[in-house]
């Protein structure tokens, strides 16, 4: 595998990570009584239930990734890789891991 090559999949690797983990800090911060800041996740929260629309909103980005890695050779994919792992780190990762340790510190 050539090394751009392996760039890709390790982002891709990042971002099916990232997505995990905004499922279940999702789920999980929902149980304890945090809010969900996407409206629209709101709305579809609603309309089919939180596990229903957890799954189809994590289904639907994981098959943007899975054919974005399917055209790893594509000049733009690196660079949107980059950007939605940017993206997820700001929007869920930081935001989901401080109100956990918020939470954490509140129960030491």
């Amino acid at each position: 595998m050539s090394r751009e090559r392996r760039r890709v999949y390790n982002l891709f690797k990042l971002n099916l990570a990232l997505q995990a983990f905004d499922g279940v800090a999702t789920y999980c911060g929902l149980r304890v009584g945090f809010q969900e800041a996407n409206p629209i996740l709101v709305m579809a929260f609603h309309y089919i239930g939180v596990g229903p629309a957890l799954l189809l909103f994590k289904m639907k980005a994981c098959g943007l990734l899975f054919l974005l890695h399917r055209h790893a050779d594509h000049e733009l994919v690196p660079p949107a890789l980059h950007l939605l792992a940017a993206v997820y780190t700001v929007m869920s990762l930081g935001p989901w891991l401080l109100n956990y340790l918020t939470l954490l510190s509140r129960v030491i």
